[in-house]
């Protein structure tokens, strides 16, 4: 079976208009590193013309390969499916909006050729970025980094560099719930970065809404931490300790005091309030055994309706 030297992993959803420039930019970095190479864009349930241009692509370059999902199966589930097909010594991962630039994949694999197994692009700027979005990030991957119990790389994302033995570890993980910057963390291995300038969105805008940065955000807290859990167990300790005080103040003031504490407004905001907490815990606890569930189905990550690989490839 042939190993090439180098595989490109490229997820597309909606991205018709970058492709062409992602693709010849790709070509160029690629053929100044080896002739033994292979791109795979995966198209994930793309809407506009993203699938036509990746064929004409594939017809005109027997290096390019497709995968066409059945549908739209998220960001890292395209990327998952990516990994499962590269056949590779070495394998970047890069997204199709052109802010990652291709370029930088001749600095990644120099990096690789030194040794290590992993190496990612950490962004040193983020252009076309609102400062909404770039706080939390900041402070999400920065409070993940405190909750879990290996190193988290900050300021990067999923553009890097992985040796084959780290794709032949991604692969052998099961869970449904993906979140392949942890899942790389998490395995160790020799890790290095490359600093570079994030750039401006060419075309189009981000498939990437608040809603799903949140659910990631929440795939990755869950997937490597307990501290929710945790957290929710000392919430409910705190509450019932006081809880406990207030009824001794009751009892106290009843019988001792001879006053009697009286007042619908006190009672009703304490109810609301422990009511809101309980709900809290018990939608931390939900999403725990939502995952459980999720993966004990054992269904696959994804639906193939085409492609141009085969086992020789």
């Amino acid at each position: 079976m042939l190993i090439n030297d180098i595989s490109v992993v490229i997820p597309v959803y909606n991205e018709a208009d970058n492709l062409t420039e992602l693709y010849s930019r790709t070509i160029k970095t690629l053929e100044s590193i080896s002739e033994k190479y292979q791109i795979i864009f995966v198209n994930d349930g793309s809407k506009d013309d993203s699938l036509t241009r990746i064929l004409k692509f594939s017809t005109e370059n027997s290096k390019v390969f497709y995968l066409n999902l059945s549908r739209n199966f998220g960001h890292q589930i395209a990327v998952s499916a990516g990994l499962e097909h590269c056949n590779a010594k070495c394998t970047v991962i890069i997204d199709s909006d052109l802010q990652d630039p291709p370029e930088l994949i001749s600095e990644l694999y120099a990096k690789h050729k030194e040794g290590f197994d992993v190496v990612y692009a950490k962004r040193r700027k983020r252009k076309g970025e609102s400062f909404l979005k770039k706080l939390t990030a900041k402070l999400y991957y920065r409070l993940l980094k405190r909750w879990v119990s290996f190193e988290i790389p900050l300021d990067a994302g999923d553009f890097r560099l992985l040796s084959k033995k780290v794709v032949k570890a991604i692969n052998a993980m099961p869970e449904q719930n993906k979140f392949l910057r942890g899942q790389i963390a998490w395995l160790g291995f020799k890790q290095t970065y490359v600093l570079y300038n994030r750039d401006v969105r060419k075309h189009g805008k981000s498939g990437y809404s608040y809603g799903k940065m949140f659910r990631l955000a929440f795939d990755g807290i869950t997937s490597f931490s307990d501290k929710p859990l945790l957290y929710v167990s000392r919430l409910g300790f705190v509450i019932s300790i006081f809880s406990f005080m207030v009824i001794v103040y009751a009892i106290f003031s009843h019988y001792v005091l001879k006053e009697t504490i009286t007042g619908w407004t006190s009672l009703i905001i304490s109810a609301a309030f422990i009511g809101g907490i309980q709900l809290l815990s018990i939608g931390v606890i939900g999403e725990y055994i939502s995952r459980i569930n999720t993966n004990v189905k054992n269904r696959p990550l994804y639906i193939l309706d085409s492609t141009n690989l085969s086992k020789e490839n």
